[in-house]
């Protein structure tokens, strides 16, 4: 369960027990930004605030920033800071958020392997007209 608004997680009441044990899993790195965040971190490596930004594109700087923090308070970037004239701040993926490399590998097989037959799916799906009972 995620609040749409601030972008946290909201944990299931105690003795509560989920549908979908990946649903958090899938909230926290699967929102709209983070998984480009991440990815361009995990590639590319430390990075300034507009070298990210420059890297993802369409984000804009208030999202870059919240989604950025919700990061660092989830444990997966990590952020330093150096005090000098201007001041320098470089963001970083986390060994946690490093762990889920073998996630994204497995992600990107799956997209090279089957993105050609959604496609094909979607495409026959769209050709067609409403079968009875399909609206």
């Amino acid at each position: 369960m995620s609040d749409r608004a601030t972008g946290r997680t909201a944990q299931a009441p105690a003795g509560t027990r989920q549908a979908c044990p990946i649903s958090p899993v899938v909230d926290l790195v699967f929102s709209r930004w983070t998984t480009p965040i991440l990815w361009s971190l995990h590639h590319e490596g430390r990075l300034r605030f507009v070298e990210l930004q420059r890297h993802i594109g369409t984000i804009t700087p208030k999202v870059l920033t919240q989604r950025l923090r919700q990061l660092e308070r989830d444990g997966l970037v990590l952020r330093t800071y150096h005090p000098e004239v201007p001041p320098r701040v470089e963001y970083e993926i986390s060994e946690l958020g490093r762990s889920l490399a073998p996630l994204f590998a497995s992600l990107a097989e799956w997209s090279a392997d089957h993105l050609d037959t959604v496609e094909t799916a979607r495409l026959a799906y769209d050709g067609e007209s409403p079968a009875p009972g399909r609206a």
